[in-house]
């Protein structure tokens, strides 16, 4: 029998182990991978902890693990990310990589439930839901339909995504079925790009005055950050959304504010700069911001897609095969 590659959890705190890995997720591991699933590794600095790192070929981390230098892990040959960005659990990502390290992150698994929340919170901005349920709620009557604005619902309006990021097209990919015309700003594209996503291509700013919804997914570089500024807010047609799953950091929230005491937009935040918002930001009461706990990401039942992808990283190093979402350590990410 084929002598399996010994491998190491790292995690913190270990309770997490159980939380992203079902079991059959970690009977695919173990069948793969030498690795006591019992024993987490959440720092470096114990006796118990070099012991394990000290034979590592294969480390398995996540959310809140130590970062590893080579002088803990002198075998080390790959590391499976349970999360966007593995090389956060590593103390030095390029000596690593110059010893031939490999790496993969679940950045595109974690990118299917940030994509489904802005699925679902564009086409409720098109209904208008929530300022439907606080008028509906302090009136406690059915609305008048001879009221109803024309631009209510999610035929043929216009979705604007700034950010081909992997949440970006994922995105665009799940708003295919829709009547809608989507629009996207991505550095990196063109029209032909755009078009090979299902979108159509515009600069920031057409994109911005054309969206009745704006998504956000760019990442945050020096260039992005405040990149959605009182310019590109001003283009925003009047009743227009603001969606962002993004970063906080990539609006200006000064300006973001001006603009919302105007009543003439709406915002939807799953995240903001800080996080939480400070105690006494008007954003916890203007009428017309939905704010959400950065719940967009992977969350709950969510986290074993993460587990299950992990699983199968593991079973592709183990036979030899290079990781379907390799990351490049060393390159900057956002």
């Amino acid at each position: 029998m084929t002598q399996r590659p010994r491998a190491v959890l790292a995690f913190g705190p270990p309770s997490l182990v159980g939380q992203i890995f079902t079991p059959d997720a970690l009977a695919r591991i173990t069948a793969v991978l030498d690795v006591d699933v019992e024993q987490v590794v959440t720092e470096t600095g114990s006796d118990a902890a070099r012991r394990l790192l000290a034979d590592a070929e294969v480390l398995l981390a996540g959310w809140g693990a130590p970062r590893v230098g080579v002088e803990h892990a002198p075998l080390l040959r790959a590391v499976v990310y349970a999360g966007g960005v593995a090389s956060t659990c590593l103390d030095d990502p390029a000596a690593h990589a110059a010893r031939g390290l490999v790496a993969a992150n679940a950045r595109a698994v974690n990118a299917v439930p940030v994509a489904e929340y802005t699925l679902a919170a564009i086409l409720l901005a098109n209904k208008r839901a929530w300022a439907a349920e606080r008028s509906y709620r302090a009136s406690r009557r059915l609305p008048d339909r001879a009221d109803e604005r024309a631009d209510l619902g999610n035929y043929r309006r216009t979705v604007g995504v700034v950010g081909a990021s992997q949440v970006g097209r994922r995105v665009i990919e799940l708003l295919r079925p829709f009547d809608l015309d989507v629009l996207v700003y991505s550095p990196e594209l063109d029209e032909a790009g755009a078009a090979a996503l299902g979108a159509r291509y515009g600069t920031l700013d057409e994109v911005a005055a054309r969206s009745d919804v704006l998504s956000l997914h760019q990442p945050v570089l020096p260039e992005t950050v405040g990149q959605i500024d009182a310019r590109v807010l001003a283009l925003l047609p009047d009743g227009a959304t603001l969606i962002n799953t993004a970063r906080g950091a990539v609006v200006d929230e000064a300006a973001l504010l001006a603009e919302l005491r105007t009543g003439r937009i709406d915002v939807v935040l799953d995240v903001t700069e800080p996080e939480p918002p400070a105690a006494d930001s008007e954003l916890w009461d203007l009428p017309n911001v939905v704010l959400t706990p950065h719940i967009a990401g992977s969350a709950g039942g969510e986290l074993h897609r993460m587990g299950d992808h992990v699983a199968a990283e593991a079973e592709r190093y183990a036979a030899g095969l290079p990781f379907a979402h390799p990351e490049h350590l060393g390159a900057p990410h956002a």
